[in-house]
């Protein structure tokens, strides 16, 4: 599905041109291979992935691969062979990894997730909670500083 398409669905009005120009801007400030990716794919076998990734200590490996893979290369993270591929990328191992996705064992836990991030509002990431405040969306390192250092000065008693 076209990520146009996607919005269209969910009755959001975005320009999808602004918003990658937007992204590929932020991830060249990070040093991140960013392509005009058009397509959205089913990610949840890739959450499920993830949640396992980080289970055996290489969580952000796993997810470095996965944002390679979908923002910089247009791969479908939705498909198992590239999940497996990017989990063995990752250092995990390809068997395990085929028996995770066969046996769904971090789907509850997806699940979990989800519900949780429903309940607190959250409508796109990243999402930042700090204190009474949220911060939602990509946004320069400064804006997320303020928030924190908000924070600190009335709570943090010297």
């Amino acid at each position: 599905m076209s990520l146009e398409e996607l919005f269209k669905k969910k009755g959001r009005k975005v320009n999808v041109n602004k918003v990658m120009d937007q992204l590929k801007t932020t991830a060249k400030t990070f040093g991140l291979a960013f392509e005009n990716t058009t397509m959205t794919y089913n990610s949840r076998l890739a959450h499920e992935m993830g949640l396992w990734a980080q289970t055996k200590g290489c969580g952000h490996s796993f997810h470095m691969e996965t944002f390679k893979a979908y923002f910089a290369n247009g791969e479908n993270i939705g498909q198992k062979d590239v999940l497996l591929r990017l989990a063995e990328r990752a250092g995990l191992d390809y068997n395990e990894g085929k028996k995770v996705i066969e046996t769904r064992k971090f789907s509850d836990a997806v699940d979990s997730d989800w519900k949780l991030s429903k309940a607190k509002g959250v409508a796109a990431v990243p999402s930042f909670f700090i204190g009474l405040d949220r911060l939602v969306g990509a946004k320069p390192y400064e804006i997320l500083k303020r928030l924190i250092d908000k924070y600190n000065e009335t709570n943090i008693k010297a």
